[in-house]
């Protein structure tokens, strides 16, 4: 049976034979200044919905781990200490989370786990959670270049999708961000053309000292220098394992960063294409217990069936040989589900570990922009947002 998705006033009505109807509603807020001022803004309007996610992640929290969710908050603000490396690299990140805080009247290590969400997925090495794919596409031939992904959350942010748009200022391009309420990034990219999208990589080693993944990602888009970028990517002291897929200004760039390197992966396509999942495919700077994931291992040494595995042949099939990838076929990309039990694009599910949250395009051309989906691609029509124009 066709899905049936129908699209008025940004609300998204979905129904499917395989799942009660679903209606997701995109949130779309716009924010100036910086620091403690931006934080402040963003806390008092998306305030309400702020103490939903907290409460919501407290629920899943107590679901998954059967203990009380206070507890492991304090447990693991045992463990983190990000607060040296945030002020370092990025202090107006720093206020921003306390301006959150105090808008939204929330305590502030409430919001600071909201903003270390992969961190806090190393701290209790939750596997399940993370299923992203990733891809990356060139500018070549008067083509513009894209980078796109499927983020897969756990299934208590359903619900809380909201793009950001950060308005520019005299150091600051304007930035459109993934997001939910009391987040600061999941991805985004810049009205300059520069972009980044991520996968966990939960298998190489992490620190409870480094710059967290969101705090990364912001810093990223905040910038539009080259040099700047790649300099910054491969020095930082990197808090978890993770993938960054960078674009910039129609150059694509792929590294995988763990707490003792980072190592750039390009499989060499004669297209120029790179693509990520959920595992190391350069980097062995990996756990002790995921030792089977060590990527240079024997091939007959390493694990030869396991999710992110079955999704990254399925986009490589898609992507590495392709000579004409146009955003279409992107979206096809992410819409596919080749292994029925390990699909790039991830059905929400009651009792399921996570589902594809949104599903976001971004093209790096003269006039760059992003089209992305209110929850998994195949259930939503796709939605075009556009920088201002700078007058």
């Amino acid at each position: 049976m066709k899905l049936l998705i129908k699209l008025l006033l940004g609300i998204l009505v979905v129904t499917s034979c395989s799942q009660d109807p679903k209606t997701r509603e995109l949130k779309v807020v716009s924010f100036d200044g910086s620091g403690y001022e931006l934080g402040l803004k963003h806390g008092t309007e998306l305030k309400q919905e702020i103490g939903q996610v907290i409460l919501a992640w407290k629920k899943n929290v107590k679901n998954q781990l059967n203990k009380d969710p206070n507890v492991v908050l304090n447990g693991f603000f045992e463990y983190a200490n990000f607060d040296e490396s945030i002020k370092k690299w990025t202090p107006d990140l720093y206020e921003e989370i306390r301006g959150i805080a105090k808008g939204s009247q929330q305590n502030f290590n409430d919001i600071l786990v909201l903003n270390l969400l992969d961190e806090f997925w190393v701290y209790v090495d939750n596997e399940n959670n993370h299923h992203c794919s990733g891809i990356g596409v060139p500018s070549r031939d008067g083509s513009p270049g894209y980078l796109s992904q499927n983020m897969d959350l756990e299934n208590y942010t359903d619900g809380f999708q909201v793009l950001m748009r950060l308005n520019r200022t005299d150091d600051r391009p304007e930035q459109l961000i993934l997001t939910h309420p009391g987040l600061i990034a999941l991805n985004g990219l810049n009205e300059k053309g520069v972009g980044v999208c991520v996968n966990t990589i939960m298998q190489l080693k992490a620190s409870s000292s480094g710059l967290p993944v969101a705090f990364v990602v912001r810093r990223i888009i905040n910038s539009d220098n080259k040099e700047d970028l790649l300099n910054f990517i491969q020095n930082v002291n990197h808090a978890s394992g993770q993938n960054y897929i960078l674009g910039v200004k129609g150059e694509v760039f792929d590294f995988e960063a763990s707490a003792n390197k980072v190592v750039q992966y390009n499989p060499s396509n004669e297209n120029g294409t790179v693509y990520h999942t959920n595992h190391p495919l350069v980097n062995d700077d990996v756990k002790p217990w995921y030792k089977k994931y060590n990527p240079n291992l024997p091939k007959d040494s390493q694990l030869s069936k396991f999710n992110s595995l079955y999704r990254f042949e399925a986009v490589e099939k898609r992507i590495a040989n392709s000579t004409e990838l146009s955003e279409s076929a992107l979206i096809e990309t992410l819409r596919s589900k080749d292994d029925k039990n390990n699909p790039v694009c991830r059905t929400y599910r009651k009792k399921g570990y996570g589902f594809t949250f949104a599903s976001i395009v971004m093209e790096m051309s003269e006039r760059p922009y992003i089209k992305l989906t209110v929850g998994p691609p195949d259930e939503s029509d796709f939605q075009r947002f556009d920088f201002s124009v700078d007058e």
